[in-house]
């Protein structure tokens, strides 16, 4: 307990892992690399991609005013994610997403087979109550959708206290956390208090994304879009706020721009992997393979954005500022 008598909080900071070639995985939860190397020739020379996101379900609790999700898929069996998790050798990082991944009562096994990996398992977090004491000490982080405070999140997101309640949960048992958030310009004004959650919550990034137009954004109002310009003023005011109060959590905003389109690899439920996003492509994605049939290696020797891949991961291609020591 602190002198006030608020519980202290753990410190739940994963250690930093060296991938290679130069690259570490930092207790941020992004990967970094020296500013004097040169990312596009990582990228050249890879024969696979850093990091890609498997989707274990298209179901999700939430109705997000941006989600992009379109269609409906089942989910992939067990045995099934055992032949992906052998096609993606050489990646790094995996990302085990939804949907809400939360909603499948055997994410637990669905770890278990991809443990040899980084595991990023982004959730809103619903679900934490009752599973984060089934993840603890299983993944390297936790990446929560959470878009501002109560008004913002219950207006753009669902259930804020039933989400909190979840975070709480994952907080408490050890899980390290990541935030991130679409941004709207009627959500600009709560990034502020966003970042201080995230601050709060001893988080290792908040992670700052513009919407596509795809899916349940197509309803949203035209002036909810900002521009790149925009966005970067609204990260450098951020950035500022967070020296001022000498917020921890690392920062880091994508925008949609030439130089990070396509740079995800996404795999849905029924092993297609697919760019995202590309924006000639009506929606959004670009199909690449299916990595229930072939390698991720194959996958990647005729994927056309490699360097765009590498260099957002890295850092390059968008907004960042780093974690603040303590």
């Amino acid at each position: 307990m602190t002198m006030i008598g608020m519980p202290s909080t753990p410190n739940r900071r994963s250690a930093d892992r060296q991938i290679g070639n130069g690259i570490t995985f930092s207790s941020a939860h992004h990967f970094l690399l020296p500013d004097q190397q040169d990312a596009v020739k990582l990228a050249e020379q890879a024969t696979a991609p850093l990091s890609v996101i498997m989707q274990v379900t298209k179901r999700c609790d939430f109705d997000c005013v941006f989600c992009s999700e379109t269609s409906q898929m089942r989910d992939p069996t067990l045995e099934q994610l055992d032949i992906v998790r052998a096609n993606l050798a050489g990646v790094s990082r995996v990302f085990l997403s939804g949907g809400e991944p939360l909603l499948r009562r055997d994410l637990p096994d669905i770890v278990d087979i991809f443990g040899d990996f980084i595991i990023g398992l982004p959730t809103n977090a619903t679900r934490g109550v009752d599973m984060a004491p089934r993840l603890a000490g299983k993944v390297a982080f936790v990446n929560i959708g959470f878009d501002g405070p109560r008004a913002i999140f219950s207006r753009v997101r669902g259930d804020y206290d039933k989400a909190m309640s979840g975070v709480k949960a994952m907080i408490d048992c050890g899980l390290p956390v990541s935030l991130s958030a679409v941004v709207l310009r009627s959500t600009l004004h709560g990034l502020p208090y966003l970042l201080q959650i995230a601050d709060v919550f001893d988080a290792g990034k908040l992670k700052l994304i513009l919407p596509l137009r795809k899916g349940n954004a197509l309803g949203l109002a035209e002036d909810e879009f900002i521009s790149v310009e925009e966005a970067k003023d609204a990260f450098d005011r951020l950035i500022e706020l967070r020296t001022t109060h000498n917020w921890r959590p690392a920062v880091r905003m994508t925008p949609w721009t030439e130089q990070t389109e396509g740079h995800m690899i996404v795999i849905e439920p029924n092993g297609n992997a697919q760019a995202w996003p590309v924006y000639d492509e009506s929606d959004l994605f670009l199909r690449l393979g299916n990595v229930l049939e072939e390698p991720i290696s194959a996958i990647w020797d005729r994927y056309p954005y490699k360097v765009n891949h590498y260099a957002k991961y890295l850092g390059r291609t968008i907004q960042t500022s780093g974690r603040t020591a303590s």
